[in-house]
């Protein structure tokens, strides 16, 4: 399954896949979910309703099986992230590593642990980064599976059509 990041729904929303303009996309992600293809966790859906806006009202549209619950596995996922950012990533600042542990990226790179899922971001690695513990490179550390959205849209056969 693939666990969508908060930047790639506000990033869809804003450049392109506006709900004007291509509510096609926002059909096959909710389609992409019935299958079980795509999820997210709470803590994106948290995000997301901290704007009002038509994104947040899709969010709360959402069921609850499209925002994936911590099991007893993902915490042992969270614990190992966490020991992994407070103790085997000295390169990082402290600012950076306090930081990945309060975010939803945090959460969302330990669900995809504890599930076998693969993180769809925006972000591009950076390896040598100090101020920021970006979902590529924490991915990479722990084995997690990533991927871009339009990766991820080739591959689960997303096709916008013209009405017209």
């Amino acid at each position: 399954m693939f666990l969508i990041d908060t930047n790639v729904l506000i990033e869809a929303k804003n450049l392109y896949y506006t709900f004007g303009i291509a509510p096609g996309y926002w059909d096959w992600l909710e389609a992409a979910h019935d299958a079980r293809d795509v999820a997210s966790i709470p803590a994106v859906r948290d995000e997301l309703l901290q704007q009002e806006d038509e994104l947040s009202d899709w969010a709360r549209r959402q069921p609850d099986s499209f925002w994936l619950e911590e099991t007893a596995e993902t915490v042992q996922a969270l614990q190992r992230l966490a020991h992994w950012a407070m103790t085997e990533a000295p390169r990082y600042s402290q600012l950076a590593r306090t930081d990945f542990l309060a975010s939803a990226d945090y959460r969302l790179i330990a669900e995809s642990l504890a599930g076998s899922h693969t993180v769809v971001t925006r972000e591009q690695p950076a390896p040598m980064a100090l101020k920021r513990i970006l979902i590529p490179d924490a991915c990479v550390a722990h084995g997690v599976s990533w991927a871009s959205p339009f990766d991820v849209y080739g591959a689960l056969g997303l096709r916008l059509v013209s009405s017209a």
